[in-house]
């Protein structure tokens, strides 16, 4: 009996657990997005897509330069499209190499089918959103690729 109740105990923590993390998301909000990726996952702790590695070449209009963050279910991603829950974070640099923007997609189930289900932001590098959403702007030029999911640097196979 008691075998059962530990049993029965460890999968409620568990379910508990995963739900705590899924709790730990934020939704299409520019603000509570900011303080996830800056204090609850730090996105430069996150890792970088195999084939796009720390500085790299950038274009207009994110800067001559740029470093692409993503998060673990990013990574896992092995084919398109990117599970919901899914975080791109590009840092935007100028020639010199100073941070001028930071730039985000988050994967959220049901929120704009049409632009991928993408959740856009760009950020100061103060953390203030300067364009939140759905802009046109981002999604007409990243729908170019919109049979990679929106995605420019990575590609995937």
């Amino acid at each position: 009996m008691k075998k059962s109740f530990l049993g029965f105990f460890l999968l409620f923590v568990f379910l508990l657990s995963g739900t705590l993390v899924f709790a730990e998301m934020p939704g299409p909000d520019a603000p509570a997005l900011w303080d996830y990726i800056t204090k609850e996952s730090p996105y430069k702790k996150w890792s970088f897509w195999p084939d796009h590695h720390g500085m790299q070449p950038g274009r207009a209009p994110h800067g001559p330069l740029h470093k692409v963050y993503i998060n673990d279910k990013t990574l896992s991603s092995s084919k398109t499209p990117i599970q919901y829950g899914g975080i791109i974070v590009k840092e935007n640099y100028s020639k010199s190499k100073e941070l001028k923007a930071i730039t985000l997609m988050y994967k959220i189930k049901d929120y704009n089918p049409d632009g991928g289900d993408w959740f856009w932001v760009k950020y100061g590098t103060d953390g203030k959103a300067d364009v939140v959403g759905k802009p046109k702007g981002c999604i007409g030029c990243h729908g170019s690729h919109a049979n990679n999911d929106f995605i420019f640097v990575h590609e995937f196979k």
